[in-house]
C-alpha cells in the first residue's frame, strides 16, 4: 500500500513539474483515486485560467466528482505534491475525501515564495479585524434562505 502511495504521489511532483515547464501554472499537481485507480488529475491553473480557486487539489477534485457523478468523494484519496492550502483543505473536506497524502509541506511551498501563513492568521482574528475586513449587515434576514431549505422536503444534505 505505502508503495503505491509513493507512486502516486511521484506522479502528482511530475504533474507539477510539468506544469511549470508549460507555463500553465504554478508548480502544484495533485491526482484523486480510488480503489488504487487514478480517477483525475490536475495542476494549478491560477495564472493559466486567470482563476484564483484554480489550485491543482481543486481542478483534480472537479475532475473526479465529474467523473463520478457526485459532488462527494467518499472512498477517494487525495495526491498533493504538496501540501494543500487552506481552501484546497476545505475543499477536502467537503468533498469527503477519506485521506490526503502530500509531498512538500507548507513551509517548502513558503520557500518557493507560495506562502499561505498569512491565511492561517487571519482566520484566528475576528472578521472586523481582518486585513480584508468583513462587515455583516442584514443579519436577521440572513437566516431567510436556511429556512426556506429546512422547509424543502426534497433537499440533498451535503
Amino acid at each position: 500500500m505505502a508503495m503505491q502511495q509513493e507512486q502516486f504521489l511521484r506522479q502528482a511532483i511530475e504533474l507539477a513539474v510539468e506544469n511549470v515547464r508549460s507555463g500553465q501554472g504554478g508548480p502544484f499537481g495533485a491526482l484523486v483515486a480510488k480503489d488504487g485507480e487514478v480517477i483525475a488529475s490536475g495542476t494549478n491553473l491560477v495564472t493559466g485560467q486567470n482563476d484564483p480557486t484554480a489550485h491543482a487539489e481543486i481542478v483534480a477534485i472537479r475532475a473526479a466528482c465529474g467523473k463520478l457523478g457526485s459532488f462527494q468523494l467518499h472512498g477517494c484519496e487525495i495526491y498533493t505534491s504538496c501540501e494543500p492550502c487552506p481552501m484546497c483543505l476545505g475543499a477536502i473536506y467537503w468533498a469527503r475525501i477519506k485521506a490526503f497524502y502530500f509531498a512538500g509541506s507548507k513551509e517548502d511551498a513558503a520557500r518557493g515564495h507560495f506562502d499561505d501563513s498569512f491565511i492561517y492568521a487571519e482566520l484566528n482574528k475576528a472578521v472586523k479585524a481582518r486585513s480584508i475586513p468583513g462587515y455583516q449587515l442584514l443579519g436577521a434576514e440572513g437566516f431567510r434562505p436556511f429556512e426556506e431549505w429546512l422547509k424543502t422536503q426534497n433537499r440533498v444534505r451535503y
